[in-house]
């Protein structure tokens, strides 16, 4: 099993790449003709501090959550 898994992943993810670079959509018309263009990387950062504080709150809970005290009902 492993000697198949060794054959076909170097495949699979040669396939794989060459079908996610086929489409992804082309620049826009004007790109490339400034020189000094800004990234749009704004809603990238967002993203991934919002999926660092979701990883943290998880992490924190893992830790503590479990182990809450209730209390005793009357």
């Amino acid at each position: 099993m492993i000697h198949f898994i060794k054959k076909t992943a170097p495949l699979a993810i040669l396939v794989s790449t060459l079908a996610l670079t086929s489409i992804a959509q082309p620049p826009p018309p004007d790109y490339g003709e400034e020189e000094n263009q800004p990234a749009p990387i704004g809603s990238g950062i967002v993203i991934l501090l919002a999926l660092a504080g979701a990883y943290g709150v998880k992490k924190v809970y893992d830790a503590t959550g479990s182990r809450v005290a209730k209390e005793p009902s009357a």
